[in-house]
C-alpha cells in the first residue's frame, strides 16, 4: 500500500516541484485518513524530499550543460578570448609603430 501511495504522489504531484511543506501536508492528510501511520508518513515525506532534491540537482546540471552547448553552437567569443586578442592587437600595433619609426629614420 505504501509503495502504491508513493508512486501515486510522485506521479500526481511531481517530486521535482514539490516543496517540503506540500509533501508534509499530503502525508499528514494520508495519516488523518488512516491510510498511513505517522512513521510511514514521515519516512515517505523524507524519501520524497530527497528524491525531489536529487532530481532538481540533475535538472540543474542538465540545464547548465545544455546552456554551455548552446553557447558553443552560437559561436560567441569568451571574455578571455577577447582579452587575448586585444593583447595581441596591442602588441602588433606597437611593433608596427616601431617599424614605421625605423623606416621614417632611414
Amino acid at each position: 500500500m505504501l509503495e502504491l501511495i508513493k508512486k501515486g504522489l510522485l506521479a500526481s504531484l511531481g517530486a521535482v516541484v514539490m516543496t517540503k511543506e506540500r509533501v508534509e501536508k499530503a502525508t499528514k492528510s494520508l495519516v488523518e485518513e488512516g491510510k498511513l501511520s505517522r512513521e510511514e508518513a514521515d519516512n515517505l515525506a523524507e524519501e520524497l524530499i530527497r528524491s525531489g532534491e536529487r532530481q532538481w540537482e540533475e535538472i540543474q546540471q542538465s540545464l547548465s550543460e545544455n546552456i554551455k552547448k548552446a553557447v558553443e553552437r552560437v559561436d560567441v567569443a569568451r571574455r578571455s578570448e577577447l582579452e587575448g586578442l586585444k593583447d595581441r592587437l596591442e602588441n602588433l600595433e606597437k611593433r608596427v609603430s616601431m617599424m614605421e619609426e625605423r623606416l621614417g629614420k632611414v
